[in-house]
């Protein structure tokens, strides 16, 4: 039998039914996994989405994991003996597709002058989260932000309008690029590590957002012409940005979202940022989801037979966690891949854009509440 929802079915499946899973080396994820269990317990249950998997469902299931594997044959069959894989079916006949997104290095300094001159953003204090409740009749139900004013709650100024100095004055600083696409691009991640002059390296990630929707300045680009479809990229994005300098702020204010960051430690270089799900990011074995379906923790096994270039040529067919969300990843079969951090890791993540099955890994005891 298959679940059924409103837009997508849920299809059990055997592993064996799982393309590149006998291939496949998921002992990495059960640190993150840990760290899930950690927060669920000490700090805050996950939300639940959509589909109805729950925190506690999660929680039962990875109390079950202890340490990590010795090799990847211990580390699938852990996997195998706990959980069902269901293959996720949008009803509309689509396919799942996957993007991916990586946490920038740039340099910076602690002071503006002519040469540092772009600024990264603390949140504001007039900055509010928003509600059904609190959100007023007259802004789009699509604003989770807006601005307290003394004549109620309106819009935050869009990025246009903090470019254009909205913020100055304020000490929001937290310090001064060389690039405004650069600046740009680390809002698009959500992240970023800073390198000082003298070496010091400090990390930034998402705190808040101006509210406004995001709009994608490739689709654009393509829809203007300027950008073939087939060779859309964050790199060519970048280049045509480079040969364009006069048209730069037209088009990069075209995307009216704004994100605010807070800092954060880097206590171990080799993880990612601490995302949505309050962990750090796993290079590779990360997976960016809509919240509004997905519980965060869960372990989907994504397969993709156009996206090669991450694993040698060969499709890519790995088992991730999904610890992070994005206004742009809408759907049940929608995912964002992080590929890690630095140059190389934004490399990887400028060139996915690919078609994908996208499976769920139910634990068993939840597994029932979907097949009847």
């Amino acid at each position: 039998m298959t679940g059924v929802f409103a837009d997508y079915t849920l299809r059990p499946l055997s592993f064996s039914d799982l393309p590149g899973w006998e291939e496949d080396d998921p002992t990495s994820l059960f640190a993150g996994m840990r760290a899930c269990l950690d927060h669920i317990r000490k700090v805050k249950p996950y939300r639940t989405g959509a589909l109805g998997l729950t925190a506690d469902d999660l929680a039962r299931f990875l109390e079950k994991a202890g340490e990590s594997p010795s090799d990847a044959d211990s580390a699938r069959a852990f996997f195998e003996t706990h959980c069902t894989p269901f293959l996720i079916s949008r009803l509309d006949g689509g396919r799942g597709f996957v993007t991916a997104f990586y946490e920038p290095e740039i340099e910076v300094s602690g002071a503006r002058d002519e040469t540092w001159a772009y600024p990264f953003y603390y949140r504001p204090d007039d900055l509010i989260d928003l509600d059904d409740a609190s959100r007023p009749a007259s802004m789009d139900s699509g604003y989770m932000f807006g601005q307290r004013t003394a004549e109620g709650v309106v819009p935050y100024p869009d990025r246009a309008e903090i470019d254009g100095g909205f913020l100055e004055g304020r000490g929001l600083e937290i310090a001064y690029a060389k690039s405004k696409v650069d600046v740009f691009f680390a809002h698009v991640q959500g992240a970023a590590r800073l390198k000082y002059p003298g070496g010091r390296v400090e990390r930034i990630t998402y705190a808040a957002k101006a509210g406004h929707p995001f709009s994608p300045i490739g689709k654009l680009l393509i829809d203007r012409g300027e950008i073939d479809p087939a060779e859309i990229s964050m790199q060519s994005i970048r280049a045509w940005l480079a040969r364009n300098p006069a048209k730069v702020d037209e088009v990069l204010w075209h995307n009216r979202s704004y994100i605010f960051f807070r800092k954060a430690e880097v206590s171990e270089p080799s993880l990612g940022p601490v995302a949505a799900a309050k962990v750090p990011l796993i290079a590779g074995r990360s997976l960016a989801v809509d919240r509004q379906i997905h519980t965060f923790g869960f372990p989907f096994f994504i397969r993709s037979e156009t996206l090669t270039h991450m694993d040698g040529g060969k499709p890519f067919a790995r088992l991730m966690l999904a610890l992070d969300t994005g206004s742009a990843i809408v759907g049940p079969a929608r995912g964002d891949i992080f590929t890690g951090s630095g140059f190389e890791a934004g490399e990887l993540a400028g060139a996915v854009r690919n078609d994908a099955d996208f499976y769920i890994l139910v634990p068993k005891a939840a597994s029932v509440r979907f097949v009847g």
